[in-house]
């Protein structure tokens, strides 16, 4: 099962000693989550506006660019929507600082993707199969290739009123890999390209790309693995913080709002040891070259 691992880190600038750092680096690319109870991100007064579902326009979160600060699907206009853009802004920041800290080997080749802001309730959400994010999956974006690279993200519950954020958490990625990899087949040739030509997608789709969105899909779809796959049901506590590598850790959001996470990036050259991470993985079980 996905071990949950508590270190005692109560600001975003702390910095940890080294054995902390050993631990939390071996635990993360095993597959575990790291979870700080008591690290809470401040949120200031003039915020407080910004906990009601009516700051999303009609999506589920809202998302700031983190190449260009661009606030996506927010229905908050002029000084509100700049007000907003800054507290995400902050949130990225603290995030950065966070596993520089924690995590200095992946400093070389950590890569900033999106801030997201989930004010609306998950529990009771329509969505189909393949967007239903309370169905255990594994992350792989369609539209943006990470040819290998990890998928890292600080996930923290700003709720305040104390409501616990719900995940499901699964087992092994090798054991959910290994039940999906015969059914999965290779991309046509050129295909990675002539999607990025076309515009479908921001960079090149390589086939490691191509396994884990049918792997994502294969889970979500197989309604036997959602109900018998060992699993367990976790409450993240209102003021605490968890980083996973969400490519690797079968995970479902099933209930709570007000949330917000950062996704990073990292090439798997920056691992402690990147055996563990899914492209390596892949590439034992399918005896192919992925990236």
């Amino acid at each position: 099962m996905t071990p949950i691992i508590e270190l005692a880190i109560t600001d975003w600038k702390q910095q940890p000693p080294a054995p902390m750092q050993e631990r939390a680096v071996e635990a993360l690319e095993a597959g575990g989550v790291l979870l700080f109870p008591r690290l809470g991100f401040p949120t200031e007064g003039s915020e407080v506006r910004f906990f009601t579902s009516a700051v999303a326009a009609k999506s589920k979160n809202v998302s700031l660019d983190g190449a260009g600060g661009r606030v996506r699907g927010s229905s908050l206009e002029a000084s509100a929507a700049a007000g907003l853009a800054a507290m995400m802004k902050r949130y990225a920041g603290c995030s950065r600082r966070l596993l520089l800290n924690l995590l200095p080997r992946y400093e070389a080749g950590l890569i900033q993707g999106r801030t997201s802001y989930r004010p609306v309730e998950i529990k009771g959400r329509a969505a189909s199969w393949r967007h239903d994010d309370t169905r255990l999956h594994v992350d792989s974006f369609p539209s943006s290739p990470v040819q290998g690279r990890r998928i890292l993200r600080v996930f923290s519950n700003v709720h305040p009123h104390g409501q616990g954020r719900t995940w499901r958490l699964g087992g092994l990625f090798e054991s959910v890999a290994g039940r999906y990899v015969p059914y999965l087949s290779g991309p046509l040739w050129g295909s990675g390209w002539l999607l990025h030509l076309c515009g479908v997608t921001k960079s090149r789709r390589s086939a490691y790309d191509h396994l884990m969105l049918q792997l994502h899909d294969h889970m979500k779809a197989d309604s036997q693995y959602q109900s018998g796959a060992d699993q367990i049901t976790y409450d993240f506590p209102a003021g605490s913080t968890w980083i996973v590598f969400t490519d690797r850790v079968p995970h479902a959001a099933i209930a709570g709002r007000y949330a917000l996470e950062q996704t990073f990036y990292l090439p798997i050259s920056c691992m402690q040891d990147e055996s563990k991470s899914p492209l390596r993985i892949l590439e034992r079980l399918t005896a192919r070259k992925l990236a």
